[in-house]
């Protein structure tokens, strides 16, 4: 078992740590998340404003944690992006960890089978209410009126932009913030003219079997016209106007190539950070990873870097998000000291979300997104409005990573031209349909 060091009783942890015995005298805290391994650069670091990216923020902010709490012994399983398999094997063997890292959309299938313990009113009595969560992270965990975990953030795609090329194409105001449409008209004319002008499509996309990206694209521009996607928790309802105009949108971009075509996400990546378009149709995870290119000299995004949530094309200012949350998996052999354990991680995870908004992510407490610190941080002020704005799907729906792909699949068919529109909504329908009314 691996033990880090902390602050009081080093020689006895190491003692411990040769012999493979856990201190009798500590609570152990099962953690199971994912984000990735970097123990090898953040594997000792309690210094959180040093580390980055996800797993470094993550992996520095445990550590930290079990410095802070001696009397308790930090187990940590990483596992494989997501991780649910793996967790849905561990409940069947009655081997439950203390808390989960879990997208918001995934929790509904786990609630609804009893498998979570509701954590609201646990939350609250360690000095966390979830009326501190922001609007959209609130929703995220909020089923039936009961809050089924704390969130870590939110998370949406967004409009990554590059400003070098935008100031070529014309589309930069007086105050050096880019032009960006408020109608679909507006969009075909502003990428024809950033076509027209740096001889380079408009949008960046991964779009070879990278049917998320199509499936969030497709449920952002339904929700910005105030359509319906599930009429229940068992319903899909694509065959709608509102549906019909988002694969239209897409399919015109496609069509009058405006946009990047059969790339997948690395090679989309790649061209964003060469140059290769004006904006990158992806989430809050690359803002850090952009901001760095921008500050490097000599690079196409030097010193032309922006990101804006979606634009609204349509009646509604929304954007289609998820987030990520911790999770206590039902476990009726959990002591009171082991569930005390676990809500003390999440009342110091609370009290450091700002450290872990710098991932990019949205901060999941509205007290961090009002706060200078973090509108401070590069281009946080532009995405503070995701706070109000960013909504997921209805929290009751299950089986969301699934049916993700067949509507992302159904519409990558409907851009493309492989289908009609018409026909590309009634499978989509139909395949959504035939999971939520088996369940």
């Amino acid at each position: 078992m691996k033990m880090r060091a902390t602050l009081a009783g080093i020689a006895a942890l190491l003692l411990a740590a040769c012999s493979g015995d856990s201190d009798p005298q500590r609570t152990e805290l099962r953690l199971q998340r994912f984000f990735g391994a970097c123990e090898a650069e953040y594997g000792r670091m309690t210094d959180i404003s040093k580390a980055e990216g996800e797993c470094g923020i993550m992996t520095a902010l445990i550590n930290r944690f079990e410095a802070e709490n001696p009397d308790i012994e930090v187990v940590e399983n990483i596992v494989f992006w997501p991780g649910y398999d793996q967790l849905t094997a561990q409940l069947a063997a009655n081997d439950a960890p203390d808390l989960v890292t879990m997208h918001g959309s995934v929790i509904a299938d786990y609630q609804a089978r009893g498998l979570l313990e509701p954590l609201g009113d646990s939350l609250a009595r360690f000095g966390v209410p979830p009326a501190a969560f922001t609007e959209a992270a609130r929703t995220a965990v909020t089923i039936d009126g009961t809050v089924w975990g704390m969130p870590i953030d939110t998370w949406a795609p967004l409009w990554h932009i590059n400003m070098n090329l935008f100031r070529e194409a014309g589309l930069v105001r007086p105050d050096g913030s880019p032009i960006l449409p408020s109608s679909p008209e507006e969009l075909y004319e502003q990428a024809a003219q950033f076509r027209e002008r740096t001889g380079k499509p408009y949008f960046v996309q991964g779009t070879a079997n990278e049917y998320a990206a199509f499936a969030r694209n497709f449920y952002t521009f339904v929700m910005q016209q105030g359509g319906t996607l599930y009429s229940g928790p068992r319903e899909a309802d694509f065959t709608t106007p509102e549906a019909r105009r988002a694969l239209e949108l897409f399919k015109t971009i496609h069509d009058r190539n405006l946009t990047t075509k059969n790339q997948d996400y690395s090679a989309a990546v790649s061209g964003f950070l060469n140059g290769d378009g004006g904006v990158f149709l992806v989430g809050t995870w690359m803002v850090g990873t952009f901001n760095a290119e921008a500050q490097t000299e000599g690079r196409p995004l030097s010193g032309g870097y922006a990101v804006r949530p979606y634009p609204s094309l349509f009646s509604e200012d929304v954007t289609f998000a998820d987030g990520h949350n911790w999770v206590m998996p039902a476990d009726g052999e959990r002591t009171p000291a082991e569930r005390d354990a676990a809500l003390r991680f999440l009342k110091f995870f609370a009290e450091q979300d700002g450290e872990w908004a710098r991932t990019g992510h949205l901060p999941a407490f509205q007290a961090v997104i009002d706060s200078p610190q973090w509108r401070a941080l590069p281009h946080r002020a532009e995405l503070a409005s995701l706070a109000e704005n960013a909504r997921p799907l209805r929290k009751d729906l299950r089986r969301q990573f699934p049916i993700e792909t067949i509507v992302g699949q159904e519409a990558a068919a409907a851009i493309s031209g492989a289908k009609p529109i018409d026909r590309a909504l009634a499978d989509m329908e139909r395949r959504v349909n035939a999971i939520l009314q088996n369940l």
